[in-house]
């Protein structure tokens, strides 16, 4: 396909979600797989060398078009808003989910020594964690998990991608 690289980066364009290359594929079904990714990476390099306002990111096992960091002041100022903001015990009760999930609201109370509904609450409504079943004891509660828009906040594109005890340590030693 010729013009493979502009239909890739139009759907980018017109996709509210980070798109996989594996999603792409079911568009643009005469192109590998592997070609695909290669055009992909080839435009974030390109939107990257230009220094611009936009780029192309991986987040959520996908890609999608973002605003560069170098003009988010500019971005806040015209949308008079906040970025996400999130409170110091949203931020543990998140971190506590994000590293332990499934997890139940004890668990996280136990880790935080804290009451924790308030947090959850927040955060299920941010769309940031939701409910991923029930545990099999008796009174079955609730347990949660992190959600895709969490992967896309902090520009994840999988738990793995989470920093490590070892490396958070060594941030705070700095």
């Amino acid at each position: 396909m010729e013009n493979l690289k502009q239909v890739l980066e139009a759907l980018l364009f017109v996709s509210e979600i980070p798109l996989s290359a594996k999603k792409l594929k079911e568009v643009v079904e005469d192109v590998e797989e592997t070609c695909i990714e290669k055009m992909l990476e080839e435009l974030m390099s390109e939107y990257e060398n230009r220094c611009g306002g936009i780029i192309i990111q991986k987040a959520a096992g996908g890609y999608q078009f973002r605003t560069s960091e170098r003009v988010s002041p500019w971005i806040l100022k015209f949308k008079q808003g906040k970025p996400l903001a999130l409170s110091p015990a949203a931020m543990e009760t998140l971190a506590v989910v994000a590293y332990r999930q499934p997890v139940m609201k004890s668990e996280v109370e136990k880790v935080r020594g804290v009451d924790a509904s308030a947090a959850l609450k927040g955060l299920l409504e941010k769309k940031l964690i939701r409910i991923v079943g029930r545990k099999d004891v008796p009174g079955r509660p609730i347990m949660y998990g992190t959600t895709r828009r969490f992967l896309e906040v902090f520009t994840l594109n999988d738990l793995s991608e989470l920093p490590t005890l070892q490396e958070i340590r060594e941030l705070d030693e700095e």
